[in-house]
């Protein structure tokens, strides 16, 4: 089979079974699996594929079909302009959390005289390092920057630090339950994307978003429970005018406010950022 028609009947399997922009799905397996960009591919599309070739492009379609994500395949996934390794022990980076990044850095820069040229930033659950690692390199030009990126999960921080490594990326990685390990106390910034999936959900998602990490999705029974532990804890880490940021679910809106204006005497300024869609994506506060 030549690669045009090895590009359409990937195209017409994967809408077969109603797979998502199978279109777009075969076109990257391809290119994965030829080691083309799209030009090579149309330049050379008379070319014979090797038949070992044929039967892994096809088996790939396969694994797409019962659900796995095409960044699972391909091992990569675009974040920020910059490129991240991804594997099943990590979330795949999506673009409604660059909202995060961009409303950290737009922070960091608007108070640059409040927090100083010298910015301390911890990123809590930080999976495959996208947010921390996007920051440091957006943000190293025109701060001194030092960032900590933690995780539960080993084989995340794993991932996260060959992530730093890939992206010239200075960040210290540590392995710790949410703050359980984290000595620092002056943080001017905490970000966090914290699992907050209601458990009983999770089972109603699409497959693709099922075959990615629960550990990375959970977020208790009613979702909240990594807020609640940012909350009570978080403040202790931070230094006074610091601020947290955490990205939400499109409904969490008040349940998140409200678990931050439990302490009052702790934040002040509880404000809510949308992303492009016009969903609530971002709840950031302020510490006294």
């Amino acid at each position: 089979m030549n690669i045009q028609k090895l590009r359409n009947f990937g195209r017409n399997k994967l809408k077969e079974n109603s797979i998502e922009d199978a279109s777009f799905k075969a076109e990257i397996l391809l290119q994965y699996i030829l080691n083309m960009n799209k030009t090579e591919i149309i330049i050379n599309s008379e070319k014979e594929v090797q038949h070992d070739l044929e039967q892994k492009y096809i088996a790939y379609l396969d694994e797409v079909i019962a659900g796995k994500p095409i960044q699972y395949i391909t091992h990569k996934q675009e974040f920020m302009g910059l490129n991240f390794y991804v594997d099943e022990s990590v979330l795949i980076p999506q673009p409604d959390t660059e909202i995060l990044v961009e409303e950290t850095i737009r922070t960091v820069t608007a108070n640059n005289k409040l927090l100083g040229q010298n910015i301390k930033i911890l990123d809590l659950c930080t999976g495959s390092g996208a947010i921390a690692i996007s920051l440091e390199n957006y943000l190293k030009n025109k701060f001194e920057t030092e960032i900590i990126a933690s995780d539960v999960s080993k084989k995340a921080i794993d991932v996260a630090k060959r992530n730093a490594r890939e992206n010239n990326a200075k960040v210290k990685f540590i392995i710790s339950d949410m703050f359980e390990n984290i000595k620092e106390n002056n943080f001017d910034i905490i970000v966090s994307n914290p699992p907050y999936i209601e458990k009983v959900t999770i089972i109603t998602l699409s497959k693709e978003v099922q075959n990615e990490p629960h550990l990375a999705l959970d977020g208790g029974i009613d979702g909240l429970d990594f807020y609640k532990i940012i909350a009570k804890e978080g403040y202790k880490h931070l230094k006074s005018g610091g601020y947290i940021l955490v990205e939400i679910g499109y409904n969490q809106k008040e349940s998140v406010s409200n678990i931050f204006k439990e302490y009052t005497d702790q934040y002040i300024e509880v404000n809510c950022i949308k992303d492009l869609n016009g969903q609530d994506r971002v709840i950031e506060v302020k510490r006294r």
